[in-house]
């Protein structure tokens, strides 16, 4: 008995045996049937959020940006369009096609 239990524990079965098969269904057995909240830990999850927001690049049209040098006013308009107060424009790029034709801009925002 004692040696069957040395042998599950430390995996000593032979791939090719009716054994190793076995413990392989019960593994994907635990794997598929286990409850998520088993592995669920709600202290955990606003641990690994960062402090402050991240940049995001915003893809607008053409027609939406009227200039890219008038910052204050492309912020007042995102603000509109995201509907948040503290959003921030870092920069401005035009998007051109291969004739340089401007398509829209991409827009660096926090």
């Amino acid at each position: 008995m004692l040696s069957a239990l040395r042998k599950l524990f430390f995996w000593n079965y032979a791939r090719n045996t009716w054994q190793w098969d076995a413990l392989c269904v019960v593994i994907l057995i635990f794997i598929f049937l286990a409850p998520k909240s088993w592995f669920e830990n709600g202290e955990l999850r606003g641990s690994f959020l960062h402090q402050s927001r991240a940049e995001t690049i915003l893809l607008m049209n053409a027609e939406v940006v009227e200039s890219t040098e008038d910052k204050v006013k492309l912020e007042q308009q995102l603000r509109k369009l995201r509907g948040r107060e503290d959003l921030k424009v870092l920069g401005v790029r035009k998007l051109t096609d291969s004739e340089g034709k401007i398509k829209g801009y991409e827009v660096d925002i926090r």
